[in-house]
Order: structure tokens, then C-alpha cells, then sequence
């Protein structure tokens, strides 16, 4: 009997049971999510924030109700399906049920739960490394044509999910030059290929251009407000701990490429490997740019060790290394998951800070992780908010402005009132102003906690009325301290006062 098929539908399973039972349901979406389910309203070619496929598969999520079990399917398929394309690279590479597993495992018990949690490009971003990796093995061994063009076409909509994937392609090319697998580029199909991936890509591009290229801006911000804490040296650690429990297996990958005979016209994978891993140490990349790496090479050594242990004593060893991602990934699971509530993480603090985790993008320690940090106060902000709406009276003549994307997403997303949505001058919010709509009465304005103008003194000249109505309590909330003010009746053209604002903010980005 074929055990294969019933093996990968377990793994597939396997794998959305993980995903929806490793999010404690104390914890609300991520801002970074609610940012991302808004492109779906404002369908483009491109936004100041990632390429548009976010805003595709955004928009299918609203379609669907915009509940949180449709923000979570997707990424948990994504990651789903980045098994499945590692399943299918190891089975051309011949390996057999034992093989499969073994790969199929290690991917399933690793980081990839974390970013598979969360709705960002990222899940999508890994699983078409795995694809364009799959497409150039698959040429390698068949020499068809499609395979090259199907690489093409992976790339293109790679990259129209996150730019990233351009970094596997500056570490493959110069590999395969260098390799005895240069043939590649004689393919005579090679330009039509190029040209159908460039008019695949032409509307982002053209978008980036008719807009200055915000994407150069986006890239500055986050080298100077994020990637500026990056330690070269912490990068390459981190790699480390994505896949815990494929350390052996990932190493076995690594020495196949020159000590097994059938995988040697693959060595250069292995310098696609150094030289990406070289590109994004050199530019204080963050660690977990790189996670498209490895699954695919988790698949060559699965294929290597099942080999390995196919004769004689080893064979019995095969059932140890299975249990090794298991064990370790027992005592990693509360830590690379949001399992555990807030408190609890709190109680067990020495832990999370030993580990690393609890230090922020400002390089300094808080309560808990960063990532868990963002994913809660954002309903209670949501209802402050509602609470200022139901005492505004002219509500189609109210703007509510934030200081930051999360506040306004969250607001967005979970607010019980209908009103037009929140925004905010941060991200892509700052296209959405409806400055030529009507004239704005009223804001409730949302000002984060490092506001240093608590009394209001900049607004109060052009209203009548300004009201505190409350603030974020929440002590674990990244953004506690966030209060929401409603601003009543305005004595000035607030139109005209945002769009200068608007006007600043565009050229500075421009610059």
C-alpha cells in the first residue's frame, strides 16, 4: 500500500490544526494585519507599504466577511502548501515515504508556525522561494522548457508580493554562472521568459515610478528607524533557531551538495545559500528575511539521511531522528508561540529575556515580545473610539485621524459603529483622505503615547470644544497610553489644513 498520499493529506492537516490552535485567544489580530486587510478597500498596483498581491488576497478575506478565521486561513495556507511544493522537490529527488516525512516534519515544527499565524506578505513570500526553487530544480532534471518558464512566472508573482524574492534571484544568478549549470542562461527561451515576468511585474513598476518611488522611501524609514539595531553577527545567529530541529537534517543538505554523488549538479544551491545569506548580513537585513531559504534544503538532506540510513543497523535509527524535531520543539512551543497570555510571559520573564525576546526594534527590553506587544489594546482603542462617535452629532461630517496604521486599521476593524474608516498620514492611509467629500465638523483624533502635546494646545484654536474620552490601559499594548480626543465643531477649513499636511508629508517622501 501507497502511503504517501494518505501521509501528506496528515502533514497538510497537521499543519491548520497547528496554526489555529498556537494563537492564544487573548490576543487580537497583529497592526501590521489591520493595515494590510484595508488594501483590500483601496484595490492599486502598489502602495507605499508592499506590492499588490497583500491587497488581492485582502480583498478575497473581505469578500469572505472579513472575520479573523479568513485572516488566519490564509497565511496557515500558504505555509500549507510551502509543505506541499517541499513534498513534491523531495519526491523528484527520489526520495521515499521515510524521506517526505522527515522533511514534511521538520518544515511543520519550526518558526514557520510563528509567521504562518500571521497575516503578512511573508507566508506567501517563503512558499514562492519554494516555488522558484522547485521550477529550477525541476529544469535541472528535465531540461523542459516549462520549467524555465514556470521559474519566470514565480518570480513575477513573487515579487508582486514582496520585493525580498529579488534578493534569491541576486544569489542564484551569479551561483549558476559559476557552476557547471550555466547552461541555464543559453536557454534560447531566456528572454521571452524575462520579458513575460517584466510585463507581469510593468504595473508595479510603473506605479512605483508615477509615485516617486516610495518604495526607496519605505526601504530609508526602515534603515533608519529599525534595521539600524540589526547586529550582522545577531543575523547569521538567528538563523540558527528558525529551524531548531532540522539542525542535522539541514546539514546533511548542506555536505550532499558535495559528497552525494546524485546531488552534486545542485552545488549551487549551496553558494546561492552564502551569497544571499552574505547580501542580507552585509545590509543589517532582519533575521527572518532569509526563512525562504531552507525549506527546500531541508528536502535535500531528508533525501540524503533517508539514504544514509537505508542499510543494515542505521536503518533502526530512522524512528530517533524523526523525534527529534518533536522533542525539540516541545519546550520551544510557549516560546515561538503566542500561547501563552501576556501574564504568563510576564511570570516567566528570566525565560523570554534569556532567549532574546523581549528585546524591541528599539533595542531595548519590555514585558513581553514585540510581535505579542502589538496584538492586544486594540479592541479596547476601538471602543474608546465608538464611545466619541456616539457623542458626535453631525457623524457624516466626522474624520477620525490617527497617529499611527495600527490604530487606525484596529479601528477599522473592529469597531462596532459605521462610520467612514479611520486614518492616518502613516503608510498607504495617507492616499485614502476624503478632503474632497464635504466639509469636516469634527475629529476624533487619536494621538499615541509618545505624543508630547497632551492638552491639546495645537488643536484647541480651531475647535470649539476638545474632549479627552479615554486612553489604552492595557499595560502589556505597545501602544498603552494612546488617548482619543474628540475635537468639536471646527472654526477653521480643516479640509485645507490637511491637505497642506498631506502636501508635507508626500514631499518629504518624494525627497
Amino acid at each position: 500500500m501507497d502511503l504517501r498520499k494518505p501521509a501528506l493529506v496528515f502533514f497538510i492537516l497537521l499543519k491548520f490544526v497547528l496554526q489555529f490552535v498556537a494563537i492564544n485567544p487573548i490576543y487580537e489580530l497583529h497592526r501590521d494585519e489591520y493595515l494590510h486587510l484595508d488594501l483590500g478597500n483601496h484595490l492599486a498596483w502598489g502602495y507605499l507599504s508592499v506590492p499588490p498581491v497583500t491587497s488581492w488576497i485582502s480583498f478575497l478575506i473581505i469578500s469572505l466577511g472579513n472575520s479573523v478565521f479568513w485572516v488566519k486561513f490564509f497565511p496557515a495556507l500558504f505555509g500549507a502548501l510551502t509543505i506541499y511544493f517541499v513534498w513534491k522537490t523531495v519526491a523528484h529527488l527520489g526520495g521515499k515515504l521515510y524521506a517526505l516525512s522527515l522533511s514534511a516534519l521538520c518544515i511543520t515544527l519550526s518558526a514557520l508556525l510563528r509567521i504562518n499565524t500571521l497575516y503578512q506578505p511573508n507566508s506567501f513570500d517563503f512558499l514562492f522561494w519554494t516555488i522558484l526553487f522547485y521550477t529550477i530544480i525541476r529544469y535541472v532534471q528535465t531540461h523542459e522548457k516549462k520549467w524555465f518558464w514556470y521559474a519566470g512566472i514565480a518570480f513575477a508573482f513573487g515579487f508582486l508580493n514582496k520585493y525580498n524574492i529579488s534578493f534569491l534571484l541576486l544569489g542564484l544568478i551569479p551561483a549558476i554562472l559559476l557552476s557547471k549549470q550555466r547552461h541555464l542562461f543559453l536557454n534560447r527561451d531566456l528572454l521571452w521568459i524575462m520579458a513575460l515576468s517584466l510585463i507581469i511585474i510593468a504595473p508595479n513598476l510603473w506605479w512605483q515610478y508615477q509615485n516617486d518611488f516610495p518604495v526607496i522611501w519605505h526601504l530609508s524609514t526602515l534603515s533608519d528607524t529599525q534595521l539600524v539595531h540589526v547586529n550582522r553577527w545577531d543575523f547569521l545567529i538567528d538563523q540558527l533557531f528558525f529551524f531548531s530541529g532540522a539542525h542535522f537534517v539541514l546539514l546533511a543538505g548542506f555536505i550532499s551538495f558535495f559528497w552525494f554523488r546524485p546531488f552534486k549538479k545542485y552545488k549551487f544551491l549551496f553558494w546561492t545559500l552564502i551569497l544571499v545569506l552574505c547580501f542580507y548580513s552585509f545590509l543589517r537585513a532582519k533575521s527572518y528575511y532569509a526563512m525562504g531559504l531552507y525549506p527546500v534544503y531541508i528536502g535535500f538532506g531528508a533525501v540524503y539521511i533517508e539514504y544514509l540510513l537505508s542499510k543494515g543497523w542505521k536503518y533502526k535509527l530512522r524512528p530517533v531522528f524523526l523525534l527529534i524535531p518533536i522533542l525539540v520543539i516541545i519546550p520551544l512551543f510557549q516560546l515561538l508561540l503566542p500561547v501563552l497570555s501576556p501574564q504568563k510571559i510576564a511570570e516567566k520573564h528570566e525565560i523570554f529575556e534569556t532567549m532574546g525576546m523581549l528585546k524591541w526594534e528599539d533595542g531595548k527590553n519590555h514585558l513581553i515580545p514585540q510581535d505579542y506587544a502589538d496584538m492586544v489594546g486594540w479592541e479596547e482603542l476601538a471602543g474608546i473610539v465608538d464611545e466619541a462617535f456616539m457623542q458626535v452629532k453631525n457623524k457624516e461630517a466626522t474624520l477620525i485621524h490617527c497617529d499611527g496604521y495600527g490604530m487606525a486599521g484596529s479601528i477599522n476593524f473592529y469597531a462596532e459603529q459605521e462610520y467612514t474608516e479611520a486614518l492616518t498620514m502613516e503608510a498607504d492611509y495617507l492616499n485614502w483622505y476624503p478632503l474632497d467629500q464635504g466639509s469636516i465638523e469634527n475629529v476624533i483624533l487619536v494621538k499615541g503615547p509618545w505624543d508630547d502635546d497632551p492638552e491639546r494646545k495645537r488643536e484647541a484654536p480651531l475647535f470649539d470644544s476638545v474632549t479627552l474620552i479615554g486612553t489604552v490601559s492595557n499595560k502589556y499594548a505597545r501602544d498603552k497610553g494612546t488617548k482619543v480626543y474628540l475635537l468639536a465643531g471646527a472654526k477653521q477649513d480643516i479640509n485645507s489644513i490637511l491637505k497642506d499636511e498631506i502636501a508635507k508629508k508626500r514631499q518629504r517622501i518624494n525627497d
